[in-house]
């Protein structure tokens, strides 16, 4: 027998893209919206390959509902599966458990949670399939969930549906951690891992595999998202088929300023740092970030105005293509060599950590900063004193103070 199936993780419907949000509201809306467009061309996509079910990892939603609507929309995607026979298994993870997430719609009858007080097996008798699979009961689950998952089911193609940390996965919060060699000594035929936001194959015997997810949520999660298609032959799995749906992008691009002393070669070097991974969108929208490094001689010109070179990079993207969107510039360049200690940097640099460095300035700043802290994504002064130290010194040099 011949069959496939497909397995998704981390939808994060929706998702309210905070932190582009606070930049630019109307992009932040067309990325929430790619969330949903991406979770609809993937339901498209498991229709027109018929598949026999639907794994789902975990982190269908982002978070408890602000409306019903995100409800009402996946219980719509749902529909279209029940309707074609095709039924879905999920398993709640660490942004949906049952703690977060306390709002319901009715689903599918085709639909199965897996539970949260214990793990559970569903067996499919006509395709010879057990699923094995167990729900966060609330966000922080510390323990190893999957020392609770049963032995596997002799005579069953065994999958192990699961939202974890696993081994290798720092940059994610850890939650139910595990290992692949622990996974692995349990016997089954494919681990359906969730939380990871990459796409990750651990291991192919067994086979562990992390789909990433359907859509970045932020700079850091750049490059094409999206799920895998597993292709089962005679009770084992012959292969995967990654299958990407995403319908927007990001991108972190650094450009290197060395050597350059004109504007026009600067900005020409960012249209040149930016070309691959416009191309590699293919026309979706995308936000990038762009930093700007390196030794030049314009580094004071720079930092003394960095609205006018805000405005010349997102010239820039545009020249490439109409839906580029710069989400973030970075000043990271520095003065060359014979520029660094000038009279300027000797009379003012001296103040500025002086002021920088006082603790009775910096109380009376984070008092300040406190109602602005409620509605940005930072939480350190750091990075903004930096900024003033740059603008400042730039302008200085630069004449324009």
């Amino acid at each position: 027998m011949a069959f496939s199936f497909l397995h998704c993780a981390d939808l994060h419907l929706g998702s309210p893209f905070l932190g582009l949000a606070l930049k630019d509201e109307a992009l932040a809306a067309r990325f929430a919206a790619a969330s949903r467009e991406a979770f609809s061309a993937l339901v498209d996509a498991a229709l027109a390959e018929k598949v026999a079910f639907v794994l789902i990892a975990g982190d269908v939603y982002d978070g408890e509902w602000r409306d019903t609507s995100i409800g009402l929309f996946f219980n719509r995607e749902m529909g279209r599966l029940a309707r074609a026979g095709i039924p879905v298994y999920l398993v709640r993870g660490n942004h949906d458990a049952a703690s977060e997430v306390t709002k319901s719609i009715t689903l599918p009858r085709s639909v199965h949670e897996f539970p949260s007080n214990r793990a559970q097996t569903l067996d499919l008798p006509e395709l010879r399939v057990a699923i094995h699979g167990r729900s966060f009961p609330e966000r922080e689950v510390r323990d190893d969930f999957a020392q609770t998952y049963p032995k596997r089911r002799e005579g069953f193609l065994n999958i192990g549906l699961l939202h974890t940390s696993c081994t290798g996965s720092s940059i994610h919060q850890t939650y139910a951690p595990c290992t692949p060699a622990e996974l692995a000594a349990y016997g089954y035929d494919y681990w359906a891992l969730g939380h990871v936001h990459d796409f990750r194959e651990l291991s192919r015997d067994p086979w562990i595999v992390y789909p990433g997810n359907l859509q970045g949520r932020s700079v850091r999660e750049c490059g094409p998202k999206g799920a895998v298609f597993v292709d089962v032959e005679d009770g084992h799995i012959a292969g995967l088929r990654r299958i990407v749906v995403d319908r927007a992008r990001w991108a972190d691009v650094v450009v290197d300023c060395t050597g350059l002393d004109t504007e026009a070669s600067i900005l020409s070097a960012v249209e040149g740092s930016l070309d691959a991974s416009v191309r590699a969108a293919e026309g979706r929208a995308m936000a990038v970030r762009i930093s700007l490094s390196g030794p030049t001689a314009l580094h004071d010109a720079i930092n003394a105005d960095p609205h006018h070179w805000q405005t010349e990079v997102q010239g820039a993207a545009h020249r490439l293509h109409e839906d580029v969107w710069l989400e973030k510039l970075q000043l990271q360049t520095r003065p060359l060599e014979s520029e660094q200690t000038g009279p300027t940097d000797f009379d003012i640099a001296p103040l500025i950590d002086e002021v920088a460095q006082d603790a009775e300035v910096l109380r009376l700043l984070t008092a300040e900063l406190d109602e602005i802290r409620s509605r940005h994504a930072f939480t350190d002064l750091a990075p903004l004193i930096e900024d003033a130290r740059a603008l400042l010194l730039g302008r200085l040099r630069a004449g324009g103070a």
